[in-house]
């Protein structure tokens, strides 16, 4: 039996820690873990059976880490076929009578994705695929994709999986103590990804217990329409006697867990610190358990890179400002390749309120595919809006839906047979919500009925892809009134009879109406408020209409869908009355900028921060620049990061920003002759046997940006040349990361040597794995939990 179909009515119980088991069987510091699949194949097998004793349905190979970054593809295929056959023999030896299965394990690169790192997003895709053909060729069951903190990176991980395999494929993320991914994604947001990209099961793993994962657990189980699945640690690491041990016991791991399965969890097991106890302990609490029904949520539901926006709940406005039509600045920016001007005019709809980006490129005379990967790229990199790909280009559509970071909203398919055809694939694939116009090979139909006849027709070939409703938001089509006396009856028309009959979500392109009128906002703005009336979920509109903006905020607060009317309060609070006459609407919730310089510092602007520099340099001193201007700046967004307004990506493109805005005033100063002052020196290494350099690769863009002095020694460095290369550079400070269980032992060997060798100097720690009491333990000088940390400690010792 598949283990999809075992799932459909059978609690599945997962392995527990391989790294912690590996550690029990005298892995030593720096090791590999995956070359013990051929090295020690009786202590790899003996764990996997002894996880199958325990009750477990299905173990995951040891091949966490077994990917081209880290290995040969010789040595690569080597390790993932003993993988799999030492997982083989175990279930064959294993004497328990549950269903077994062998799953896959593939964990992250340590590799960030650009635009915040130097991996690009193909190549993830491919360095995971590498793995997946191998694991199909030696015959595992399914594919499970776990750990992951980045929602790029899964996604990557997810496309490999699924281009490379008919396997089932399971995905679990590692959240922080916010209950957000590394790089700012909610369980929400993964939620709509996930189940976009057609994942068999989702869920937790890592990062923190169980107690402490709850609340992102019971988020998943609110917005899951596929299985969730829980995968804790025991706790977190405490370091006694030169051990690591967790602090919670098998008992409250098993209660804890178990109280989720009761909620709704399908798929449990144990992640850093669990072991065979843990396993047998939730396997015997649960025993004979009946599971929970799930429930098919239907929400029809889009997300970026950080959250997730759904429809039918509220009015969503849809800023329709990056789109050429009728926009001649726009048309240009778009030839001349401006992309700051293309990424301001989202910042500012941003700002105005809007809650999608209608994103379109296509004039003649420019590559439209590769534009538009350029812009949806590039504004992903600085908004955290979902965007709407606008566009008849089926090839720029897919381009566009592949890289994008979520899942996106798609402009647009209609009623002809061969519109479906093309983008219903893309859909079942990558994932999306179209915006299906009620129009086919004879037209725009006059009449309601007709349009409800194509809508119907829609969704009967849509779920002939696989496409469930939810997925179809339908665009009655507004048409000019000055050309029709009764289009904008017929429109209304036929977007109640839709709601009524179908009930699906609803779009518009409100100021199609008013075409070819003067004062179009004053029929915009009635218009809008109609179609609300009659059941529009989603408006294609401009931010920066007054009348609009003004029946959305009154419809919301007259409709219950504004608590207290604070949303209206806030917004006319901030307009501005002009000699009694025109209102303007100021920019509302931002960050209030002292220069230009700044903003596009903190907006993470980068071209036009180095031109602006650039600029600057003509009348003002290098160094002003730097106290008065950028270190500031790069403040308001640590501030903002530490305070959980900011996530990493806008920590990180804030730095680029900056990193631009730095490099002009060393062209300007090597080209005077100036001698830049640097601060201390900071020597940072992620440890011996760890590849993954995330964390290290961020301090390092910070503290540089900070005015450090940074010597960084890569990825998987013996404590012995931390030593030395601490001593040849005279560092004042070393910075050390480590991501993974199996290495923290490697850690405490450079921490010790290093103040054995260079007393005087500082150490700071820091990686998913460590707390502050372990760092203490291991002689630290300091924990760093987060990157500003690092920098904040940094300045306190160069004072």
């Amino acid at each position: 039996m598949k283990i999809t179909e075992f799932l459909k009515n059978n609690i599945v119980y997962l392995d527990g820690a391989m790294g912690t088991a590996l550690q029990n069987c005298g892995l030593g510091a720096g090791e590999l873990p995956e070359r013990w699949n051929l090295s020690h194949p009786d202590q790899i097998i003996k764990i996997h059976k002894d996880y199958f004793d325990a009750g477990s349905n299905v173990v995951c190979t040891n091949t966490f880490g077994a990917n081209a970054l880290k290995f040969s593809d010789e040595e690569l295929e080597k390790i993932v076929k003993s993988a799999v056959e030492n997982a083989k023999t175990a279930r064959k030896l294993s004497k328990s009578a549950q269903n077994k299965y062998i799953a896959l394990d593939i964990g992250p690169s340590g590799k960030m994705l650009r635009p915040y790192g130097d991996f690009d997003f193909e190549e993830a895709v491919s360095l995971f695929a590498k793995t997946v053909r191998l694991g199909v060729k030696y015959g595992v069951d399914l594919i499970y994709i776990e750990t992951m903190n980045d929602s790029y990176e899964t996604k990557a991980a997810v496309l490999a999986a699924k281009e490379n395999s008919s396997l089932p494929v399971f995905v679990t993320n590692a959240y922080g103590k916010e209950g957000k991914l590394m790089t700012g994604a909610t369980p929400s947001a993964m939620v709509a990804t996930l189940e976009g990209l057609g994942v068999d099961a989702l869920g937790a793993n890592c990062s923190l217990g169980p107690v402490e994962l709850g609340p992102v657990i019971d988020e998943l189980i609110e917005k899951a329409s596929v299985p969730v699945i829980f995968k804790p640690n025991a706790g977190l690491p405490v370091y006694e006697n030169g051990k690591t041990r967790y602090n919670v016991d098998e008992q409250s791991f098993s209660t804890a867990v178990a109280d989720k399965i009761n909620k709704g969890v399908r798929v449990a097991g144990g992640c850093c610190g669990t072991t065979t106890g843990y396993i047998s302990a939730l396997v015997e609490k649960t025993r004979g358990q009946a599971p929970l029904k799930i429930e098919k949520k239907n929400l029809t539901v889009i997300s970026s890179y950080s959250h997730d926006v759904v429809f039918g709940k509220t009015p969503v406005l849809i800023g329709e400002r990056i789109n050429p039509t009728g926009k001649k600045r726009f048309k240009q920016a778009l030839i001349d390749n401006d992309i700051d001007y293309i990424l301001k005019e989202g910042i500012n709809e941003q700002d105005k309120g809007a809650h999608v980006l209608d994103v379109n490129v296509g004039i003649p005379d420019v590559d439209e595919v590769e534009r538009l990967k350029t812009v949806v790229t590039e504004l992903q990199a600085i908004i955290d809006l979902p965007l709407q790909i606008d566009t008849s280009n089926i090839v720029a559509m897919e381009s566009a839906l592949r890289l994008y970071n979520g899942k996106a909203m798609i402009n647009s398919v209609n009623g002809k047979e061969e519109s479906m055809r093309r983008i219903f694939p893309l859909m079942k694939k990558y994932g999306g919500v179209a915006v299906a116009l009620t129009l086919d090979e004879n037209g725009i139909p006059e009449t309601a009925e007709e349009r409800v006849n194509i809508a119907k027709k829609i969704l009967k070939t849509a779920k002939s892809y696989g496409i469930d409703k939810k997925d179809i938001i339908f665009d009655t089509l507004a048409m000019t009134v000055s050309a029709s006396n009764n289009g904008a009856n017929g429109t209304l028309d036929a977007l109640k009879a839709i709601k009524k009959e179908l009930g699906v979500c609803t779009s518009l392109g409100v100021s199609n109406i008013s075409f070819g009128l003067p004062r179009r906002d004053f029929v915009n703005g009635t218009f809008f408020a109609l179609a609300l009336e009659a059941g529009l979920d989603a408006a294609i509109m401009n931010p920066y209409s007054q009348e609009m903006m003004k029946v959305y905020f009154a419809y919301r607060a007259l409709n219950g869908l504004d608590k207290g009317c604070l949303d209206y309060i806030n917004f006319a609070e901030n307009y501005v009355d002009f000699n009694g006459e025109r209102l303007e609407i100021k920019p509302q919730n931002i960050e209030k900028f002292k220069s230009e310089l700044q903003e596009c510092i903190v907006r993470g602007r980068k071209e036009r921060a180095g031109e602006i520099t650039k600029a600057f340099l003509a009348t003002e001193n290098p160094m002003d620049i730097v106290q008065n201007e950028i270190i500031p700046a790069l403040d308001v967004v640590g501030k903002g990061f530490e305070e959980k307004r900011f996530y990493l990506p806008q920590l990180l493109m804030s730095a680029e920003a900056a990193k631009c805005a730095f490099e002009q005033i060393k062209l300007y100063m090597t080209a005077k002759n100036q001698v830049k002052t640097s601060k201390c020196k900071v020597l940072l290494a992620t440890v011996q046997g760890d590849i993954h350099d995330i964390g290290k690769n961020i301090v390092k863009l910070l503290l540089e940006n900070y005015g450090f002095d940074v010597v960084d020694l890569g990825r998987d460095v013996p404590p012995e040349k931390v030593v030395d290369e601490t001593v040849k550079n005279n560092a004042v400070i070393v910075g050390l990361s480590a991501l993974m269980t199996t290495t923290v032992p490697a850690m405490e060997k450079t921490v010790r040597l290093l103040h054995e060798k260079v007393p005087d100097v500082k150490v700071m720690v820091g990686g998913a794995v460590l707390t502050g009491e372990y760092a203490e333990k291991m002689g630290a000088d300091f924990y760093a939990k987060d990157a500003m940390e690092s920098v904040r400690y940094a300045e306190s010792i160069n004072k």
